[in-house]
């Protein structure tokens, strides 16, 4: 078993050192979980009862023979062949004559592929590109998928790669996936290639390349195979996979979308990073330079671990919406569909430094130029900082936008400083603040803050004005976007109307014996709110159709008891959900000193409700 290890074999657990097809500081997925620790867990689990969850090729090898014909299809970053040679060295060693038919090779030919992709993804080197249109079949020809048919004379016929359930609708199908960041760390290692291409390149271009054309393409088209599907597979491991029955994957994930779940977090380092984590978290890499974010529950890219036996599978956020989405969102079920709205992740400065000067596009711009439905729609509330945090936030009183544009082209050009508070303001951060970050505001948390940045869940477009003069952990200037950041910048929110508008102030909305809820109010902007409940023992509230993103912000421990009967234990620092289907739910406090739970929910209503449409989903 490999448990914890930074890479993992592609062919046996012999030659573990010697294969590189994972670059990460962030350790792989243990095989097994057989002991929880105490306090935050990096592998939070969901139980699915005993026998659900196989382990190894032998075991699915033995489940493709009782079927015969079976087609194997699944998500770009999956390593085929290695799957193939896995299962082909047990069928033959079985004695058993297999046809295999590949569906990369029937991919349309690579420069036409790449001119298909071209419109979506900008140019070389810039940032961001469009959400695409195109569909999975765009990248196949038909006749040569078409023409992979069983042929008398072999024992079974399988058909391996993406795209294998575009040939034949009544064959069982298996379908492989993993979470993204592990998709990611396969990028980074120049391990696999982006949809359609042969060819690997930086691990930004394929970021890009998989964010704006690939994972679009591809949640569609899994998303369309959720009823076909018999088989799920989770293939992280690179020597081995775990995989279960679709009913199984599905009881569970109905069950977890009426009660409670967390998604498994995951850690990223960055320029300005910090130590909080690596201090607070157990199991987190201390070798790490630094870790700067953690998707908490950026579910673009978070997976969701299911348990049986002690072996774990993980299947991407994306099914739980596609499954289950009613039950997840409830009275806005209609309005987000499959794209789950709220997003929580950690911004660690804690010893580190500032975050780049910096906005986010306003909803117009977002949907004009980068394909977007909402936009990046934030707020920064302090789980933890020292006395000298800060967050800049809002101009100061009149300023000169030519006159800040300049300084700021000047200091790019000239690599030169600039004294920031001139033109931002600086705001003394404390345990517990909430600083509103509509978008369009320019905005950065200092140094020595933990910022749990609870925001819409668009997530990657942030336009950098100033960063201080600092390179990227590769040593090199990390991208400024002046010109995008002016034609989004709000200048009116400048002077006292920051601290008025852009501040949330508490207020107390509901009382009874030993707890209080308080209203956090947002921004009008905001399609969001926030509460803060703060209990010494226990508080019942009805969910009301709502869907609730909680994290335990002051406390050690709680319980989240549901309509269900079932309770489940969260510890400080953690992010968990209340599906609106759960109906009810208790919040118990299971630690010494008064315990606060800040929870995120879509408001009743707000007109950005009437403009939402996702075209592209199926």
């Amino acid at each position: 078993m490999l448990s914890n290890a930074k890479t993992a074999p592609v062919i046996s657990r012999e030659n573990q050192e010697s294969q590189n097809w994972r670059t990460s500081g962030q350790y792989l997925l243990p095989l097994q979980q057989t002991t929880v620790p105490e306090g935050y867990n990096i592998y939070p689990t969901h139980a699915l009862g005993r026998g659900k969850i196989n382990e190894g090729y032998e075991t699915l090898a033995a489940w493709i023979v009782t079927q015969r014909r079976v087609q194997i299809d699944g998500y770009t970053g999956i390593l085929w062949e290695q799957i193939q040679h896995s299962l082909d060295e047990i069928f033959s060693r079985q004695s058993l004559k297999v046809q295999w038919h590949f569906t990369a090779a029937a991919l349309k030919d690579e420069a036409t592929i790449e001119q298909m992709v071209r419109p979506f993804v900008g140019e070389p080197g810039t940032v961001w590109g469009t959400r695409t249109s195109l569909q999975v079949a765009d990248f196949f020809q038909e006749e040569k998928l078409a023409a992979m048919q069983s042929q008398p004379g072999y024992d079974l016929h399988i058909v391996i790669g993406t795209g294998a359930a575009l040939i034949q609708q009544d064959i069982p199908l298996i379908y492989l996936d993993m979470p993204k960041n592990e998709l990611q760390y396969r990028m980074r290692a120049g391990a696999v290639t982006n949809l359609g291409s042969t060819k690997t390149g930086t691990a930004t271009e394929m970021y890009k390349r998989a964010y704006f054309v690939d994972w679009v393409v591809l949640n569609n088209y899994k998303q369309s195979l959720a009823d076909r599907i018999s088989i799920f597979a989770d293939t992280q491991w690179g020597n081995t996979l775990t995989w279960i029955k679709a009913k199984d994957l599905q009881a569970g994930i109905e069950q977890i979308c009426r009660d409670t779940f967390r998604v498994r977090p995951w850690f990223e380092a960055g320029a300005w990073g910090g130590q909080w984590m690596k201090k607070h978290i157990p199991r987190l890499p201390q070798e790490e330079v630094n870790l700067a974010w953690s998707f908490e529950m950026i579910v673009p890219e978070n997976g969701v671990l299911f348990e049986s036996d002690s072996y774990l599978f993980e299947i991407p956020f994306e099914w739980l919406m596609f499954l289950q989405h009613r039950a997840v969102l409830g009275k806005h079920a209609a309005i987000f569909q499959y794209e789950f709205p709220i997003r929580f992740d950690f911004l660690d400065t804690f010893d580190g430094g500032n975050l780049s000067i910096q906005c986010h596009p306003a909803l117009p711009y977002i949907r004009e130029q980068f394909g977007e439905t909402i936009t990046q729609d934030e707020t920064y509330y302090i789980l933890d900082c020292k006395e000298d945090a800060s967050v800049y936030l809002g101009f100061a009183e009149g300023i000169d936008p030519v006159q800040f544009r300049g300084a700021l082209e000047s200091s790019q050009q000239e690599n030169r400083p600039i004294q920031i508070t001139d033109y931002v303001q600086q705001h003394t951060a404390s345990k517990h603040d909430l600083f509103l970050i509509p978008n369009c505001t320019v905005h950065s948390a200092g140094a020595n803050n933990l910022v749990l940045e609870i925001s819409a869940t668009p997530y990657i477009f942030t336009f950098k004005m100033y960063d201080w003069l600092r390179p990227g952990l590769d040593g090199k200037p990390r991208p400024i976007n002046i010109e995008h950041a002016f034609k989004n910048l709000d200048f009116s929110r400048q002077g006292a109307l920051v601290k008025k508008e852009l501040i949330s102030t508490p207020a107390l909305i509901e009382e009874g014996d030993g707890w209080q809820l308080w209203h956090l109010p947002t921004h009008a902007q905001h399609f969001y709110d926030v509460h803060r409940v703060e209990l010494d023992r226990e508080v019942t509230f009805a969910t009301n159709g709502l869907c609730e993103v909680m994290m335990l912000v002051e406390g050690t421990v709680i319980a989240v008891r549901t309509a269900s009967g079932k309770e489940t234990v969260y510890h400080y620092a953690e992010t968990f959900v209340i599906p609106a289907a759960a109906e009810s739910y208790t919040l118990v406090n299971k630690g010494p000193g008064k315990a606060k739970v800040v929870k995120a929910f879509i408001k009743a209503e707000h007109p950005v409700f009437s403009t939402i449409s996702y075209e592209n989903t199926i």
